[in-house]
């Protein structure tokens, strides 16, 4: 996994860049929160490539059940996702709905993801 621990002041969160094999289940979504938990962060971003194409066909549930495995072990969580995979088919409306929280979001830039996450 490539990833790098980012700190800002007081605030770090873990990166995740890359993965050998692309993230899909949620026993993937416990691997990422133990990581923060071991690296004292909860606060994660997650970069496209990382993220299995199941990811964004919602049908499968890959996305619903990684995003709840965050939420239930409070990782405040970034996606930096492009705007043309974001509008692909019904991902654009669950990115709609899920920007509205503060538990997982989903941004077109590293630099909004981080601004949002160490906010």
């Amino acid at each position: 996994m490539n990833h790098q621990i980012v700190e800002d002041g007081t605030k770090k969160y873990i990166e995740i860049i890359s993965t050998q094999v692309p993230l899909s289940t949620e026993q993937d979504a416990v691997d990422l929160v133990a990581l923060c938990i071991e690296n004292e962060a909860n606060l994660l971003m997650l970069h496209s490539p990382a993220l299995s194409e199941d990811f964004f066909k919602l049908r499968t549930g890959v996305a619903g059940k990684m995003i709840q495995k965050f939420i239930n072990y409070h990782v405040k969580t970034a996606a930096v996702i492009p705007m043309e995979v974001v509008n692909k088919g019904k991902f654009k409306e669950m990115v709609l709905e899920s920007n509205k929280s503060n538990h997982f979001r989903v941004f077109e830039t590293r630099e909004d993801a981080e601004s949002w996450l160490l906010k």
